[in-house]
């Protein structure tokens, strides 16, 4: 009785661990099989035999269960490493659990049952060198960063090259992107590398304005504040403006809009709650400069002293708003007493369906601003009109209408812009001395069908597109994406700068696109600086829609390589196992992929490689600062009859698309394991720096942590995906918040170290900025307020930074 009964309890651990093993067998076995008729890996087959025979021999109390796990363990270390390489968050699914069991079978008083006082040598030696491997391979993989290169760029500056953007006091944030040529590079140089490190918090603000239960989900804080006329200018997600004093955060003076619901409930149906800023225009400064002809009448160009120096802002219920930067008083000579109602002439649309993201354009004497259109609710959305007002009295002084592009003349009361065409509702770049903007387009809805789209819709969707300031007339346009069905609009603003090429200094424009590519050309012309190629693109759309048979590809690019079934991911081999049988049930050609019913996988996805973002250059070094991410996404067209069982959709990027007026409505959603996480292995972000004047990648590391993203709060450098700008200094120190960790980063510009990191209360999706208070010194300042649709961490914070004393 008692030798049985010892017997049959020194049993138990192993029988448990057997039990396990014959269930994990079987899931790997099911789910293999299922992989291999989808034309994918025989592992999970093989393997789930051999992990479940292994389990069935520990029940039964075989030493020959040792042995046999030894193999299937080599074999799993051996195919892992064929597949990854020493690649350590591959391996983790690959080998991390079958290694601990491993262990575990080693040790003595689970071996002791198994062997019954006989020795196994053979055996437990076979498990030993099996775990030995794998432990080697785990370990290895340590000294090994894939995706990553390592370089420096050895130089402060290029002979001859200078910053010429718009002048500006040195200490001054002017515009969103620093300056109408959207670099956001500061001549400012007293944070170093050498001295970045102790960055200091300088003061904290609270705005008041925190997202609400009757909002949007995707209520947003990605403002970058303005530092002007003595003062910051902060917006808020509730169109609310805040001036403050830039050395304590002081509130100076507030206005709030009361934007109004649009005879709604309430905001809870909106897509977006949005403000990424205001933008300045100051009398005084214009008159000092060389003048150029108005395009308003000289009558009417006269000054306006009672507001010589003016705010814009674009509300979210669809209006635009002049209001004195000294006292935040409306400038009651503009417009409506004050403000410009951008509903006129747009036709119906649903509340929240149209208002501008971002802020207007601003020049001598207009102001010019577009809109942002809900993705993908009907075919009869408002127009992507761009407008041009009188920057004095409001009045409208040419509209351009990518539907009706050559007639810019005013419209006519009574008339309506171009139904659905396609809009701008990101930041223009502006160069005065050419007299051009330059407009990040996007395109026709629905984004996945394009069987009704008009030719006018077509040419000028998903590129940049350059219209004269004084008339609004098209002097040249680009396109970045040929009949776009992947929601590949230009997202972020246009980056200008003095490009040294073989050829001489040329002016030249950089768009950064969610493809990847940045397209280079000469702002003058949009004539190619860098080379754009036109690349094989997969067809076979669905019926009634086509694909172009070729896509502009840049030689200047961050594009990922194309996806594999190696490349599918989880933190289990069962999660991954999935991930794989999703890979393989989707349709995937490549990138350009088209939307199918069968569900295809859009990689990069519509989160984009570079989104609102954009880039940041040095034009003295004659580099750019990127902060590229990498997402894929799945897209499935469902008939327009299945549309309305489906529910309401969750969001402009996930859940159902109604699409009213398409044949088709489209389910998005991120390529996700069951457990929630990305599908495709890390790092899904990096920092990059890339020399303009050869078009290498300097270096290029991953960038952030999964901190504040995953359910246990351990900063593992996995390099997470980033949304908002960077921004590069004179004193080689460049800075991001965007990452879904909460902080704001320094990174050396030389080789991408970084330098420091600040934690934030709340995510920093957001551009920061940096400018000189009143006594010289450098700050560096963030919107920390998170974003809805990312899920980062809700809050209502500006906070600076500085050296410490």
């Amino acid at each position: 009785m008692s030798t049985d009964g010892a017997l049959s309890r020194s049993r138990l651990l192993p029988t448990l661990l057997g039990i396990l093993l014959v269930l994990m067998g079987l899931a790997m076995l099911v789910g293999g099989i299922k992989l291999v008729t989808l034309g994918g890996s025989t592992y999970y087959l093989l393997a789930g035999i051999g992990f479940g025979l292994s389990g069935a021999l520990l029940i039964a109390g075989r030493r020959a269960a040792l042995a046999l796990y030894a193999l299937v363990l080599f074999a799993s270390t051996v195919w892992a490493l064929v597949e990854v390489g020493l690649d350590w968050w591959q391996l983790v699914p690959r080998l991390a659990l079958w290694f601990a069991i491993g262990i575990v079978l080693l040790l003595p008083w689970l071996r002791r049952p198994l062997l019954r006082g006989q020795s196994a040598p053979v055996a437990t030696g076979a498990l030993s060198i099996a775990v030995v491997l794998a432990g080697v391979a785990a370990l290895a993989s340590q000294f090994t960063n894939p995706g990553e290169i390592k370089g420096e760029l050895g130089r402060d500056a290029v002979p001859g090259m200078a910053n010429t953007a718009p002048d500006m006091p040195e200490g001054d944030w002017q515009s969103y992107g620093r300056s109408g040529y959207g670099d956001r590079y500061s001549p400012l140089k007293q944070i170093t590398p050498q001295n970045a490190h102790s960055l200091v918090p300088a003061w904290t603000m609270r705005t008041g304005d925190m997202p609400g239960p009757n909002d949007p989900g995707e209520t947003t804080a990605e403002n970058t504040p303005l530092k002007v006329n003595g003062m910051l200018y902060v917006c808020t997600p509730h169109s609310q403006v805040i001036a403050l004093d830039p050395d304590s955060g002081k509130e100076i003076w507030r206005y709030d809009p009361k934007i109004s619901t649009q005879n709604a409930a309430n905001f809870k149906g909106w897509a977006h709650m949005t403000c990424r800023g205001v933008s300045y225009h100051d009398e005084n400064a214009y008159a000092k400069a060389s003048t150029e002809q108005s395009a308003v009448e000289p009558a009417a160009a006269t000054s306006s002293n009672s507001c010589p120096r003016r705010l814009f802002l674009p509300t979210a219920d669809t209006r635009l708003i002049a209001l004195n930067a000294d006292t935040g008083k409306v400038c009651e000579d503009f417009g409506d007493h004050g403000s410009v109602d951008l509903r006129h002439n747009i036709g119906s649309f649903a509340p929240g369906g149209y208002y501008s993201t971002s802020p207007p354009a601003v020049t001598k004497d207009l102001v010019v601003i577009g809109g942002h259109v809900t993705d993908n609710v009907s075919t009869d959305e408002p127009s992507g009109v761009i407008r041009a007002y009188d920057v004095r009295t409001g009045k409208l002084v040419w509209n351009w209408d990518s539907g009706n592009p050559d007639d810019t003349t005013p419209i006519a009361e009574g008339q309506t812009y171009t139904r659905n065409s396609p809009n701008m509702w990101s930041m223009f770049a502006v160069d005065e001395n050419l007299g051009m903007l330059y407009l990040p387009m996007g395109n026709q809805m629905p984004d996945q069908y394009g069987g009704d789209r008009t030719e006018d819709s077509e040419r000028y969707s998903a590129g940049v597109t350059a219209l004269d300031i004084t008339t609004g007339k098209v002097r040249w346009y680009r396109q970045f994406t040929h009949h776009d069905l992947w929601d590949m609009d230009v997202g972020g603003q246009p980056t200008l700068m003095d490009l040294k090429t073989a050829d001489g200094v040329k002016p030249a424009l950089l768009a950064s696109t969610k493809q990847g590519s940045i397209y280079v050309v000469d702002r003058r012309n949009g004539e190619d600086i860098v080379p754009i190629r036109e690349i094989p693109a997969p067809g076979g759309a669905v019926a009634g829609d086509h694909t172009a048979p070729t896509q502009p590809r840049s030689d200047l690019n961050m594009i990922p390589p194309q996806l594999t079934e190696r490349d599918m991911w989880g933190v289990t081999p069962f999660d991954q196992m999935l991930c794989r049988i999703n890979f393989k049930s989707l349709r995937y050609d490549g990138m350009y992929t088209p939307p199918s019913l069968q569900g295809s996988i859009v990689y990069p996805g519509n989160f984009g490689v570079f989104d609102w973002g954009g880039i940041s250059v040095d034009p003295v070094r004659q580099i750019a600062f990127l902060n590229p991410s990498y997402m894929a996404f799945t897209s499935k067209l469902v008939p327009q009859a299945d549309v309305a069982a489906m529910g309401p959709r969750k969001g402009e990027t996930s859940g159902v698309q109604p699409n009213k007026g398409a044949p088709y409505g489209v389910i998005l959603e991120p390529l996700l394991s069951p457990v929630g996480l990305p599908c495709q292995a890390p790092s899904w972000g990096y920092v990059a720096a890339v020399d303009l004047t050869n078009n290498n990648v300097i270096w290029k590391h991953k960038n952030g942590t999964v901190r504040d993203s995953s359910p246990v709060p351990i900063p593992l450098p996995m390099g997470v995906p980033s949304l908002g700008g960077t921004v590069t200094t004179a004193g080689g120190v460049a800075f991001l918040s965007g990452t879904l960790d909460q902080y704001l980063r320094a990174y050396d510009v030389n080789n991408g170290k970084v330098l420091w990191e600040g934690r934030l209360p709340a995510g920093g999706q957001a551009t920061p900025m940096t400018y000189a208070g009143k006594d010289g010194t450098q700050y560096v300042l963030v919107m920390a307020g998170g974003h809805g649709g990312l899920g980062t961490q809700k809050g209502d914070y500006i906070m600076a930074f500085k050296l410490a004393k």
